[in-house]
């Protein structure tokens, strides 16, 4: 006997043609791990970086396996195409691509993050590096009329004076569209985010808005320390699922968790995407948002990560476009910018019944 489904529950295909459709908006995105394989051919060519020829050995190189042993495992994919960005013309080239290909796929707000201090191994200073991806973004973004933010991403594994040097330089690019400051690396490695406080109140001085990873190794305890930062959003963070009086402080503090669930199963964080705690995480009150992390490490597209919170988490239609609308809420861009956005989601939604 062929299975039915309940009257309004759409089809696996039409739910995959309503997430392709949907206006979105993507908070968690790095440029790095979003790099074309085409680019990087053209870059290692270009550049005489070492690095494999054809596009299949390419594409091979770029993506992660579905599943890894550590997020220490998973951030070996970074190598290679940071290697291929060390200068201001790749720079600019990679991320107007990515802001193309989002726009391609329907984001109508995306928020862009990227290591400049990771980009300098051949001169660039921190500053020219800064200027080209917002070059890049900004520039790709007139031409598709997709709304991008920028964020700048500090290491843990770089000197805390290095990383206050990087706030008080990207604080110059606020009217560039650089709204956001971050913390990222190797968690198990450098565990305490506090040892870069001062970089955080460097950003904070210059009025950038505040989100740090923390969750891909050590659970809850590493999403609470993040806590003591005072972010906005975290950057993954599913593990809060263990604690509920962290999830009540989340909710309490309106701190948002910007998850990725295909990212998340690479970095062997849980098994599987039905295994993620983002359905329950938002069925429980905690602001969530829903991203691809990196859209060429993951091979992901953002419709497709949409898709894979229907099948396969169990997110109602209702719950993904609630969630898809609070990134707006939580996203580093003004009012002003916002809300003409806001009211393209209000608008497009009331023609699809199944959303309400």
């Amino acid at each position: 006997m062929i299975p039915t489904r309940e009257p309004d529950q759409p089809s696996p295909a039409a739910v995959r043609r309503l997430a392709e459709a949907m206006p979105k908006a993507e908070l968690h995105l790095h440029l790095d791990g979003s790099l074309r394989v085409e680019t990087a051919l053209e870059l290692a060519r270009t550049r005489a970086v070492p690095a494999p020829a054809g596009y299949g050995p390419m594409f091979e190189a770029l993506v992660g396996p579905p599943r890894m042993a550590s997020q220490a495992e998973l951030l070996t994919r970074f190598e290679l195409p940071i290697a291929l960005l060390q200068d201001a013309e790749a720079l600019e080239q990679a991320a107007a691509e990515l802001v193309e290909a989002k726009a391609a796929d329907q984001v109508r707000y995306v928020e862009i993050r990227w290591g400049p201090a990771l980009h300098t191994q051949r001169g660039l200073s921190i500053a020219d590096g800064i200027a080209a991806v917002c070059r890049g973004a900004q520039g790709a973004a007139a031409k598709t009329g997709i709304t991008v933010r920028l964020i700048c991403t500090a290491l843990r594994s770089h000197d805390p004076a290095l990383n206050v040097e990087l706030a008080e330089v990207a604080s110059r690019f606020r009217g560039d569209g650089l709204t956001g400051w971050d913390l990222a690396g190797a968690e198990e490695a450098w565990p305490d985010p506090q040892r870069f406080a001062r970089a955080f109140d460097a950003a904070r001085a210059g009025g950038l808005r505040i989100t740090l990873h923390a969750g891909e190794w050590g659970g809850a305890a590493q999403v609470r320390r993040a806590l003591a930062l005072d972010p906005e959003r975290i950057a993954h963070g599913p593990g809060a699922i263990d604690d509920p009086s962290l999830m009540a402080e989340l909710r309490e503090r309106g701190i948002t968790l910007d998850l990725c669930p295909t990212s998340n199963v690479q970095a062997g964080i849980v098994a599987s995407i039905g295994d993620h705690p983002l359905a329950r995480l938002a069925r429980a009150g905690v602001p969530v948002s829903l991203s691809t992390d990196d859209s060429m490490v993951s091979d992901v597209r953002l419709s497709e990560e949409f898709v894979r919170a229907v099948a396969e988490n169990g997110l109602t239609l209702p719950e993904l476009w609630a969630i898809n609308c609070h990134a707006l809420d939580a996203a580093f861009a003004d009012a002003g910018t916002l809300e003409p956005i806001r009211r393209s989601f209000r608008r497009w939604a009331a023609g699809v019944p199944e959303l309400g």
